[in-house]
């Protein structure tokens, strides 16, 4: 036992935290899992499931832009939409030629992640150049054209193949032609998005996350982070890291788009508008900006609780917003925070006093 102890100690301390957080999530899943055989979950509850899986992999995406990266970004929301549309719209296309379930969602959260992740390019190259506000603005205004564009996006399939139209009048279709998209009453398609699906959409998202913020890469985009100035004169290549950073959460945003997508039978374009980006940027920010479990529990929590304070009716929302004020002082708060890291070193140093005393005796 002090041997495996011994072992478990030499592990470094970055190591060790993501490794928690792995088995955090795996256990979790276990437990929820079996709750929901066991009969003890309600099916509102069962409902949330893969909601809370894409918000979850939302925050983290988001985390890498904000806390690792250091950028403001307020058109996550745009990404995750274009996720959604392309998955459903490659899962609807192929579902006679790829009749498996499991495989044409594997193949449209590839789909959705490249398109996702090229958007990402396309409004990184000029947009990274921009700090601060201006970057929030140019992404919350990016944001709102994918949503626009998305609502007068017409886009059928016939015999002739596929026809895409922006027009108002809608699209025509040959004789046994069916619309997919249809304007802003969005996209249809089925549901086939699990739990297990989320799962493991969360754990591949934390995988890659964490491995590029233990890397190279992750150290210099954090240097950018820190100290732009001092990282380009130590030769960093700004533009290119921050671009790395920006696609990679824009592809695992799409990821979570597509998860989300498939657990509905009709999605509008509505649904990603800026509200999504300023609910998902609150999840990272009550979590603690470059902390992945801090985003993981806030992204459930805030989740799960309108749903807990439905029952308390027109009350609901104020109960939110006092917990959402709590949280962030217990987060935020220099006093609070200084209290939890005096908190943090008495546990090590009760855990030295108890062992010197045990060799005492």
């Amino acid at each position: 036992m002090e041997k495996l102890r011994a072992r478990f100690r030499s592990i470094n301390r970055d190591t060790r935290r993501d490794m928690f957080n792995y088995l955090l999530v795996i256990v979790v899943f276990v437990i929820m899992q079996l709750a929901v055989s066991g009969d003890l979950v309600s099916n509102s509850m069962q409902g949330q499931l893969v909601p809370i899986c894409a918000y979850i992999t939302m925050a983290l995406s988001l985390n890498l832009t904000v806390g690792i990266l250091g950028e403001l970004s307020l058109g996550h929301g745009a990404f995750m939409s274009a996720g959604a549309f392309v998955g459903v719209l490659f899962t609807t296309l192929t579902q006679e030629s790829i009749p498996s379930d499991g495989l044409r969602m594997l193949l449209a959260f590839v789909v959705g992640a490249v398109v996702a992740g090229l958007l990402g390019v396309i409004i990184g190259i000029p947009v990274l150049r921009l700090r601060g506000d201006y970057l929030a603005i140019v992404t919350l205004g990016f944001g709102e054209i994918v949503k626009n564009l998305l609502n007068v996006l017409y886009v059928g399939v016939d015999k002739d193949g596929l026809h895409a139209t922006i027009s108002s009048n809608g699209i025509v279709l040959g004789e046994g032609g069916q619309v997919i998209i249809s304007g802003a009453m969005g996209i249809s398609g089925r549901r086939i998005s699990t739990f297990t699906m989320g799962f493991v959409l969360v754990l591949v998202a934390l995988i890659i996350i964490q491995n590029l913020v233990r890397s190279r890469a992750g150290r210099a985009i954090m240097s950018i982070r820190d100290n732009r100035i001092a990282a380009e004169a130590m030769g960093i290549n700004v533009t290119k890291y921050k671009l790395l950073a920006f696609t990679i959460s824009a592809a695992i945003a799409g990821m979570a788009g597509v998860l989300y997508g498939h657990n509905y039978s009709s999605l509008q374009a509505s649904k990603f508008d800026y509200n999504m980006s300023i609910q998902v940027l609150l999840f990272v920010v009550l979590g603690g900006m470059g902390s992945m479990r801090g985003s993981i529990i806030a992204a459930t929590v805030l989740t799960i609780l309108p749903e807990m304070l439905r029952g308390l009716k027109d009350y609901r929302m104020l109960f939110y917003a006092i917990v959402l004020i709590v949280v962030m002082i217990f987060n935020q708060s220099p006093q609070v925070a200084q209290w939890r890291a005096g908190l943090m070193e008495k546990m090590p140093h009760f855990g030295k006093k108890a062992g010197a005393k045990k060799e005492g005796n």
